[in-house]
């Protein structure tokens, strides 16, 4: 490893061409929003705020949201604009002995894209069903168990699923990434309104109604919960921000070398903030009061696949004839959101291999796209022909998918984190970043919140996190 980050460090092999760049500064928060806007946000950020007592978990997420993920996200969108370098090779150019930050972070979305792809061609097979009229068939028990552990059917909706990603990627920075982020981002944002709408208004036949699941979302519950059970709310919150803002994984990073030196980085990392604490936020008003209308407290004890792919679909069987149009549009609603996340993860790897190696972006594309194939149909395969269960730090058991997923999730992103806030807090100090986020004379607003977390909160929260993901805090 030493000599890897000796050999990235020292490396002069930086593109002679004209780096691309976002056309605007909405061209570049949308794209950096629709990043967000994922699957994590939709089937991770309702089931957690359910769990930890609905608005007691909306508080704190906020408040995270507006100092540690603020904190990381300018950090981060600095150092991309700085160095107009992708992560694997920005933090090698702001100092040489933090190369292994950048390489830590390039192997997070190398390890996401394969899986994540997986997970959206399971969308994309919801989505399907729906359209076709066979949405309600769905919610059988075991429909989904046997779909994931079929050979043929995960393996050609996750190739669909990439293919099309990869060719958004390949389209490039402005033709690609920006125009499908303009086009697709508003519509997602009308569907997430209206769905949130729908989804307030529903009654139930017991007399439950959506307003009802509403309070349970928003009203900050504190009954029986010790000091220790909050402690693990600030965990959980702290967790969902890697989610909800797509830091530590090297997106903001590159997304920043793509920003305009000209534009203002505090405006739109304000606005980004906005829209991701807004999305999040109505991801569960979608899905809280109508489970709750339908199942009950206990229908909200699903998590991730679970909810997705289970619960919610005897929620839309329960809802009759008009479940299938909802569900239709819910679907095709999860899939953009899923799109548009799938194409930062690809657009992150493409760009460090452009940097590193001086690939074209076709070339780029074109390897890593194979390279996620094949280890996406290794992944497909792992609930069939490899299926294997290894227990995990947190007690639980976990296939191939689960590993890769707890790996990139639970133990480099923390890592990352912690890196680059020693990077900027301790060594090349906050007024780097200040600098780069104000030198066209903008404010920086909330400057000694920024310096203070950079420095010490962020790094000691995101080590907790750390000792807490690998199980030696409970």
């Amino acid at each position: 490893m030493g000599i890897f980050v000796h050999i990235l460090s020292s490396s002069r092999i930086i593109m002679e061409e004209k780096r691309s760049s976002f056309s605007s500064s909405l061209g570049f928060v949308l794209a950096a929003a629709g990043s967000a806007v994922g699957l994590g946000n939709i089937w991770r950020f309702p089931y957690l705020a359910a769990k930890d007592g609905g608005g007691l978990f909306l508080v704190v997420y906020i408040f995270l949201a507006l100092t540690f993920g603020f904190t990381l996200m300018v950090s981060e969108i600095s150092i991309g604009r700085k160095t107009k370098q992708s992560a694997l090779t920005a933090y090698g150019k702001l100092n040489k002995k933090a190369g292994w930050i950048g390489i830590f972070a390039s192997i997070v979305p190398f390890m996401i894209l394969p899986y994540y792809c997986i997970i959206g061609g399971w969308v994309l097979k919801y989505f399907t069903a729906f359209l076709t009229g066979g949405g309600l068939s769905t919610s059988e028990d075991g429909y989904f168990t046997g779909f994931i552990t079929s050979y043929a059917q995960p393996i050609i909706f996750d190739i669909i699923f990439l293919f099309a990603t990869a060719f958004i990627i390949y389209r490039g920075v402005n033709k690609g990434i920006e125009k499908i982020s303009t086009i697709l981002m508003p519509g997602l944002l009308v569907m997430v309104i209206a769905i949130s709408i729908f989804s307030i208004t529903i009654k139930g036949s017991d007399g439950r109604t959506g307003f009802d699941g509403l309070k349970v979302y928003v009203i900050p519950s504190v009954a029986g919960k010790s000091f220790h059970d909050i402690f693990i709310v600030v965990l959980d919150a702290m967790g969902q921000l890697f989610y909800s803002i797509s830091v530590a994984m090297g997106i903001m990073v590159t997304y920043g070398s793509y920003f305009k030196d000209d534009s203002d980085l505090m405006k739109s990392v304000n606005q980004i903030e906005f829209f991701d604490t807004l999305v999040a936020f109505l991801a569960g008003v979608m899905i809280i009061p109508a489970v709750y209308v339908f199942m009950g407290e206990s229908g909200m004890e699903n998590s991730g696949p679970g909810l997705m792919f289970v619960a919610l679909p005897k929620v839309f069987a329960q809802m009759g004839v008009a479940g299938n149009i909802i569900g239709c549009v819910f679907f095709l609603m999860v899939l953009l959101a899923a799109l548009t996340s799938a194409m930062s993860v690809l657009e992150t790897v493409v760009a460090s291999l452009m940097d590193f190696f001086n690939w074209s972006r076709s070339k780029a594309t074109i390897i890593e796209t194979v390279s996620a194939a094949v280890i996406g149909i290794i992944i497909c395969l792992g609930y069939n022909i490899f299926y294997f269960e290894m227990p995990m730090p947190n007690g639980k058991t976990a296939q191939i998918l689960d590993i890769m997923d707890y790996i990139s999730n639970n133990i480099l992103m923390p890592v990352v984190a912690i890196g680059t806030c020693i990077l900027i807090g301790w060594i090349l100090k906050p007024k780097m970043v200040i600098d780069e986020a104000t030198k066209n004379g903008e404010k920086f607003g909330r400057k000694h919140l920024y310096i203070v977390m950079v420095k010490y909160i962020a790094p000691l929260l995101l080590t907790v996190l750390l000792l807490g993901s690998v199980g030696i805090i409970k």
